[in-house]
């Protein structure tokens, strides 16, 4: 790529989110994959590497120790962690994607960085063709149920914008779409009398790592009149499937949009 031989791109790559690890993988540069965060599951050959930490906690040291030429980390979240590396006179390449054509960009750009760009390419092509396969399949529906996706219990926070855009893109309707520009988890703090008021058709849970409580959402106070809870349409869904920006997002839409299309079907 632009006259550069593969040793002049990074070859030892720490990631601090699983995404990253993905794409790493899918580029068809795991082999470079030095480090990886305890929240990495796929590829399974990726659950061996080294594990330097969780989303928010990193072992600066062990990240050191391990030399990469290149940390690639995610959002805000992680501008800490990311400052004390470029402090240590380490690479880092911090992505920030929100939505759904945010992801392809990452893609791309790490594709970019690791020398991988033919490949990056190549993947982006295969989810936009998997994304305007499902779309199309759906929009002829006569029906779009009203969706809540509820990323976290205590406060409720809606589903992050790639979540809603997928929703809709699977043949639902987020019922909090107007919250899908806020670039911050406060920003999507919701009502659980709005909620209510709304009257999800279908309720999707995913709470960051933690296990959801579906009969807690069933009990919740004045949730009893919701269309969800009553007809029994509560579903959590794995959040590597669809918290974690990346490829896997995809296997959020297959599921996401099974369960529409079973809700049309009853």
């Amino acid at each position: 790529m632009y006259g550069k031989a593969a040793a002049d791109f990074p070859r030892r790559i720490v990631c601090l989110t699983s995404e990253h690890v993905e794409i790493c993988y899918a580029l068809g540069a795991g082999d470079r994959v030095v480090g990886v965060p305890g929240t990495a599951r796929r590829p399974p050959e990726a659950r061996d590497k080294p594990k330097v930490g969780g989303f928010t906690s990193f072992r600066r040291d062990k990240i050191i120790e391990l030399e990469p030429d290149l940390v690639l980390a995610f959002s805000d979240l992680q501008a800490d962690i990311a400052a004390e590396l470029i402090r240590a006179g380490l690479a880092v390449l911090c992505t920030n994607q929100r939505s759904v054509d945010d992801i392809l960009a990452a893609i791309l750009m790490v594709g970019g960085a690791l020398g991988r760009a033919r490949e990056a390419s190549g993947l982006v092509q295969d989810i936009r063709d998997e994304l305007k396969q499902v779309r199309e399949f759906s929009s002829v529906w006569p029906d779009h149920p009203r969706v809540y996706f509820e990323e976290w219990p205590d406060p409720p926070i809606a589903g992050i914008r790639w979540v809603s855009e997928i929703i809709e893109i699977a043949g639902g309707r987020d019922i909090f779409p107007e919250l899908r520009v806020g670039t911050s988890a406060k920003e999507r703090v919701v009502d659980p009398a709005e909620v209510a008021r709304r009257d999800p058709q279908i309720i999707l849970a995913s709470w960051c790592g933690s296990r959801v409580d579906l009969e807690a959402i069933r009990q919740r106070p004045g949730w009893a009149g919701v269309t969800a809870v009553k007809s029994g349409r509560i579903h959590e869904l794995d959040g590597a499937d669809i918290l974690s920006p990346g490829p896997s997002v995809l296997a959020g839409l297959r599921f996401i949009h099974e369960i529409i299309q079973g809700a049309l079907e009853e």
